[in-house]
């Protein structure tokens, strides 16, 4: 969900830009963009990412299932690098689809601009405390029972 979306409710082609941004990177890690990523201060797929293209080592985030011979490090760098453009925090930053389209079907592409820091990307320094099974699932106003379960 794009950080638009999520903190103001406002959508745009952009919204979808950035989800195909989290889809790419997904793809190319075999990872989803939630869950455990113990790598300093990220707390997602996003995070993780960023880490590894700022320390310049974005070709580590190839799942070993994929291999460089069906991906090779030049293919692999170019689409770390489209994802975590079309993931960035400001709506303004990212690229349309068709520019997306255009940077991925172009085998003599030019340089491509560098990357901001994506969204969601950095976690807090305390962990996210989990609901013990003795508290209520009820709301405040006891109204409504909400039960989080999992996919």
């Amino acid at each position: 969900m794009s950080p638009e979306y999520a903190l103001n409710g406002l959508f745009s082609e952009k919204s979808d830009v950035f989800s195909f941004g989290v889809i790419t990177l997904e793809i190319i890690t075999g990872k989803r963009s939630t869950g455990f990523y113990p790598f300093k201060q990220s707390i997602n797929l996003l995070g993780y990412a960023w880490q590894h293209w700022e320390e310049d080592r974005s070709l580590e985030l190839l799942d070993p299932c994929i291999g460089t011979s069906i991906a090779p490090p030049p293919q692999v760098a170019k689409c770390v690098q489209i994802g975590l453009m079309c993931v960035q925090e400001d709506a303004a930053d990212r690229p349309t689809m068709s520019m997306v389209v255009s940077m991925l079907g172009n085998e003599n592409a030019t340089v491509l601009p560098l990357p901001k820091q994506p969204a969601f990307a950095i976690g807090r320094n305390h962990p996210v405390k989990e609901p013990s099974s003795t508290e209520s699932k009820s709301s405040v106003n006891e109204m409504t029972i909400s039960i989080a379960e999992g996919r």
